[in-house]
């Protein structure tokens, strides 16, 4: 992969995609999505192995064959591409770090071009593989018993079977760490209590990992299994953002669950912790995902467009902004090759991921934006696919914590202070 310095198109050229169906020929065609040399500023691509290229260029291809030319219905319709599920098993990416159970074992840079190509495709479904792979299997590969990892994860890794991931409740999101749900032992089962919310999959998941407090006071992860008396999800309607996930409102009532269904190896709220930095590092990921397709499309759009005579491109505040989203996109780009390159090498650390997310969903809101101004009337069109990425971002930037979380998860780590808890004033 080259970097294509100062590339144009000439005379009698075009950059060829379907015309936007169901609006009539509006004079420029919607661009086919750029290839990574446009974004690749700072070669990046030398520093992989053949390997990792092939399966970016994989996961790329199969996101620009299979997925944009159908997910625009899907996601004004507010419904789940099921039809993808088996084409999307085949490529043989669900687990992503996970080694064994027919898992890949991908190192986190591999992961994170993967997971970046998804995204670039289309945020909904990297948010679908991501909810299955980084959080549902995450759970059991990191705090579940053998036994539990050799049930649950071979038929995951296939796609057979789908994986969700219930804590965040009606009145605890930022301060989930207080969740209310319940979970009782009663003889070889416990039995579950509570509410949960904006839980992706949720709807149509053979396992939600959901968890609750137990008698001692302790949270424990629960697997429970579709069909289990007692469990009901339903569809959150009326959202802006993600509108193909199926995010629910799950309403536990007595849900009985096999004591061997508990997360062997979770003793308490911190356990958690390990797969949201797994989870919020691919969310990371799925920013500059995002970032890039807007900055393609602005890009490809502007050599095209005509106006006053000229292609866009031609203008000096168009290429100003093409230039600031390319150095948005070069910046976080090495960034993140750094930060997976670290935790490859065992350095963990919540406060490092929480910085690249916070900045990078930043980064994209504002890149998505500027894309979509820049396509003018169309960039409000689902057939650019701009304006489905500009909606989807804000729930991006919202799930596994806000902007402000991760701030203040930073700012704990950098100055010693926790400043999460307001502190009344004495009188």
């Amino acid at each position: 992969m080259k970097a294509t310095h100062g590339t144009t198109v000439g005379p009698g050229q075009t950059i060829h995609g379907a015309f936007p169906s169901g609006n009539g020929k509006s004079g420029v065609e919607p661009p086919v999505l750029g290839g990574p040399e446009h974004s690749d500023y700072y070669l990046l691509d030398n520093l992989l192995t053949d390997e990792q290229r092939a399966l970016r260029t994989k996961v790329r291809e199969f996101m620009d064959r299979e997925v944009s030319p159908v997910i625009n219905p899907y996601w004004e319709r507010a419904e789940f591409p099921f039809e993808l599920q088996p084409k999307l098993a085949q490529l043989d990416i669900a687990g992503f770090q996970i080694s064994g159970y027919g898992c890949p074992g991908m190192s986190n840079v591999t992961a994170g071009l993967v997971i970046l190509e998804l995204a670039r495709g289309d945020l909904s479904i990297s948010t679908f593989m991501g909810v299955h792979s980084a959080l549902a299997m995450m759970s059991i590969a990191l705090l579940g018993s053998e036994e539990q990892k050799q049930r649950f994860l071979p038929p995951m890794a296939r796609l057979e079977k789908i994986g969700a991931f219930g804590l965040t409740e009606p009145a605890h999101g930022t301060d989930v760490v207080k969740l209310e749900t319940t979970a009782r032992r009663d003889g070889d089962s416990y039995v579950l209590n509570g509410y949960k919310r904006w839980i992706g999959n949720a709807t149509f998941a053979d396992y939600v990992i959901v968890w609750a407090r137990g008698e001692d006071g302790h949270v424990g992860g629960y697997v429970i299994e579709k069909g289990t008396p007692g469990f009901d999800a339903q569809v959150i309607k009326g959202k802006t953002a993600l509108r193909c996930v199926q995010n629910a409102q799950i309403s536990l009532t007595d849900v009985r669950v096999p004591a061997g269904n508990r997360l062997a190896n979770v003793n308490t709220f911190r356990d958690t912790e390990k797969v949201l930095l797994a989870s919020r590092f691919c969310v990371a990921w799925e920013s500059i995902g995002a970032a890039i397709a807007g900055y393609e499309t602005a890009l490809a759009y502007a050599k095209q467009r005509k106006q006053f005579g000229m292609p866009l491109a031609a203008f000096q505040l168009i290429q100003y902004r093409l230039s600031r989203m390319l150095a948005d996109i070069t910046d976080m780009l090495c960034m993140q090759y750094r930060l997976s390159q670290l935790l490859d090498e065992g350095e963990y650390s919540m406060p490092r991921v929480a910085l690249a997310k916070m900045h990078y969903t930043e980064r994209a809101r504002a890149i998505l934006a500027d894309s979509r101004d820049m396509l003018g009337g169309n960039g409000i069109l689902l057939d650019y696919h701009v304006a489905r990425h500009l909606c989807d971002i804000e729930a991006i930037d919202t799930y596994e914590g806000t902007d402000t979380v991760q701030a203040l998860i930073v700012g704990r780590d950098i100055t010693g202070y926790n400043a999460f808890v307001p502190v009344a004033p004495s009188h």
